[in-house]
């Protein structure tokens, strides 16, 4: 009788550990940042990992509520990233109402599986005053969700930081003027390279803010990470919200080294990560294949490289940071 007794504690000690890990937003709660590091509602430091959808004006068929369920329940992923493609055809500019549309099935995806989930203006120019109408309405759409959190601009290419610095500050208040708190993510020059420009001359005067920085470790090594460390030792949070293991062109060989490096540096400094992308592209970045199916279930003969490899390190971290 003791040993089932011992047998059944620890099979409901197992039942409650993956129930807890498949329900970040209900252990974690709402999000804050302290210093450098995104914490919860407990204060303790957290991590969120998981995956990016690509643009969705040209992977739209992966933008459902079912594709969430199989990233959050299988993948592991404590994060989703729905990337709302901006000018191109098809994009928001384009077709607002349908862009929305699909961005929303992401995050109502997001909140009844009890993940969080980036809303990323998915555009690498300034559209002020298309980004201030769309946040206007997710802000006051899901703002009282602690699942939510708004990233202001992919990868800003050609600006300057003082403008995107500019831009983003006018979101902000655009956003906490409706939201008070969930987490804002800022991006910075260059694709999101320019971290160190942060660091000398950050926005002041808002909590909860973070700043992106991207990586492709096929391109992106040491000298990356050193900006990123030069902006931590100055007091920069970083999120990263976009990265993969092969050249940031999105095509080419993984260079595992180089993403290991980089998946250690994230894991030590408590730094979250999402990796890119939910997509059928021909291209080594985009995880799945042609023939899989829209809504989740992809076994390994459906997926790439970087599929079945992003599932493994999902997993991997998943166990680490439950």
């Amino acid at each position: 009788m003791k040993l089932k007794l011992i047998a059944f504690n620890l099979f409901l000690g197992m039942i409650i550990s993956l129930n807890l890990q498949a329900q970040p937003v209900k252990k974690h709660g709402n999000l804050s940042v302290k210093g450098t590091q995104l914490t919860d509602e407990h204060g303790n430091a957290t991590v969120l990992n998981g995956i990016s959808y690509g643009w969705h004006n040209w992977w739209p068929r992966f933008y459902n509520q079912e594709s969430v369920k199989w990233l959050a329940t299988d993948w592991k992923c404590s994060a989703v990233r729905a990337a709302m493609g901006v000018e191109p055809k098809g994009g928001y500019v384009d077709s607002p109402e349908s862009s929305k549309e699909k961005i929303e099935a992401v995050i109502q995806g997001a909140i009844e599986n009890d993940i969080y989930v980036l809303i990323d203006f998915h555009s690498h120019n300034i559209r002020l005053a298309e980004a201030k109408v769309f946040f206007t309405e997710m802000a006051t759409k899901y703002g009282k969700q602690p699942n939510v959190i708004y990233e202001l601009f992919n990868e800003p290419v050609k600006d300057s930081w003082p403008l995107v610095k500019e831009y983003s500050i006018e979101l902000i208040k655009t956003i906490r003027a409706i939201d008070p708190d969930n987490i804002i993510l800022v991006g910075s020059p260059h694709w999101d390279q320019d971290i160190h420009m942060v660091a000398d001359d950050p926005i002041v005067g808002y909590s909860n803010i973070m700043y992106t920085c991207h990586f492709y470790a096929g391109s992106h090594g040491k000298s990356l990470r050193n900006r990123c460390d030069y902006a931590l030792k100055k007091g920069i949070p970083i999120f990263i919200s976009e990265s993969a293991g092969m050249e940031a062109s999105g095509d080419g060989a993984i260079n595992y080294p180089e993403w290991q490096k980089w998946i250690d540096w994230c894991t030590t400094n408590k730094i979250s990560l999402i990796t890119w992308s939910v997509a059928d592209k021909n291209e080594s970045c985009s995880m799945l294949k042609a023939n899989a199916s829209s809504e989740g279930n992809w076994k390994d003969a459906d997926m790439k490289e970087s599929g079945i490899k992003t599932r493994e390190l999902l997993r991997k971290l998943a166990s680490i940071n439950e």
